[in-house]
């Protein structure tokens, strides 16, 4: 499921790459968030939770704090899938996790991701609206988007909806069922553009 979206990534911390401060990192997210009490909750939630993270990433890697969710793992709640900064095609966010495939109608859901770049100071928040459904895909993307070079901190949450294959029936008439996961405690990553 989730191992399609870990084709031709490597995993772990970016040799070289600068150590982050996580107290700045989460008071970039902060001032990213101000205003807007969904962003506002989920930095609340992250920092809340008690997890940190040290290590740096480069894209293409997984957010080194996993999301949870309502639906977590074995029915939930629990961990549920990570953050991703992808940059294969220019520099973008995305998440990837289960169950089954990330739907390609997301009405009813909102999946963003809260930036900031602590070498430049560079903010945002986007939303993760772009999927391909083929061949099997377990990511949704935002667009390119250009948070400049550096160490960029971002946490992703809200909610997405999921499909998997089942038999067709006057429940499922499209040969699919569906379940939307909505995110408790953000995915956060600290990536090096």
């Amino acid at each position: 499921m989730a191992a399609a979206a870990f084709v031709g990534i490597a995993s772990g911390p970016a040799s070289g790459a600068p150590a982050f401060e996580w107290t700045t990192a989460i008071q970039g997210l902060q001032a990213t968030a101000a205003g807007n009490p969904v962003a506002e909750q989920a930095v609340n939630r992250l920092i809340a939770s008690g997890q940190r993270a040290g290590d740096v990433a480069l894209p293409a890697q997984p957010f080194q704090i996993p999301a949870q969710s309502d639906i977590g793992r074995g029915d939930g709640p629990g961990v549920y899938g990570s953050g991703i900064a992808l940059g294969t095609d220019g520099f973008r966010f995305g998440f990837f996790g289960g169950p089954g495939t990330i739907s390609p109608d997301q009405t009813g859901a909102k999946l963003e991701v809260m930036w900031f770049n602590l070498s430049n100071g560079r903010s945002g928040t986007n939303l993760l609206i772009e999927h391909q459904d083929v061949p099997v895909d377990t990511t949704i993307r935002t667009a390119v988007i250009d948070p400049g070079p550096g160490m960029v901190v971002a946490a992703v949450y809200g909610s997405v909806w999921h499909r998997w294959s089942v038999p067709v029936s006057d429940a499922n008439p499209d040969g699919f069922q569906y379940q939307k996961g909505t995110i408790s405690v953000p995915s956060f990553g600290a990536v090096y553009n």
